[in-house]
């Protein structure tokens, strides 16, 4: 074969991929919106409006998979990865804020070492949510997020693998130090209410 037609055929493969890669960025950067939206519609009690975001996330996710399904080089790429994780996120946090099922990695369509990653997003999401239920103050409902965290943290701590495979130590890393903060917050605002107890008792005395 000459050079020219090496070359030729190294451009047309080239080419196909560049396109390949323009549109996989531009859905990838749909699920992030469509997700993000999804969680921010969940922290403002419109469950509804989550579900049709995540739905239209799905779709992009499932569209996704099948123009790479022949282009591994691009489908495990950072940038498809971190998309996947994000569907992921908001899906799981779904999922407990409706009490519903948490889907596998098979129902949402995406790597199972994409989902890993996902989880460790998720105790991320919680802690957002034990933050409102302390500003609103119900310490209660606030101690139950922070209990389930660390369910989930003990389970995913479970998962040790090479970084080549799946770079889940970063995760859990900052899983643990997101975890040792949520404690001191839940542990002051324990404090501060047993405290308030106390002075209103005294003061209810002095009376």
């Amino acid at each position: 074969m000459e050079m020219k037609e090496i070359i030729e055929e190294i451009r047309t493969v080239l080419d196909e991929k560049d396109v390949l890669r323009e549109e996989a960025l531009r859905l990838t950067r749909e699920i992030v919106r469509l997700s993000g939206d999804a969680i921010k519609a969940l922290h403002r009690g419109e469950p509804e409006k989550a579900f049709d975001r995540l739905k239209l996330a799905g779709e992009r996710v499932t569209e996704l998979r099948e123009k790479l399904s022949g282009h591994p080089d691009i489908y495990f790429t950072g940038y498809v990865q971190s998309a996947h994780q994000e569907f992921v996120e908001a899906s799981l946090f779904f999922a407990y804020i409706t009490g519903g099922t948490f889907p596998s990695p098979a129902e949402l369509g995406v790597p199972h070492a994409d989902y890993a990653l996902g989880i460790g997003d998720f105790i991320g999401e919680l802690r957002r949510r034990f933050l409102i239920l302390l500003l609103e103050g119900d310490i209660e409902k606030a101690e139950n997020v922070y209990r389930f965290m660390e369910e989930i943290y003990e389970e995913l701590m479970n998962l040790e693998y090479p970084k080549g495979l799946v770079n889940i130590r970063s995760k859990q890393d900052q899983a643990r130090h997101i975890l040792e903060r949520t404690l001191e917050d839940l542990t002051r605002a324990k404090l501060s209410r047993e405290l308030e107890e106390k002075l209103e008792t005294a003061i209810g005395r002095k009376r």
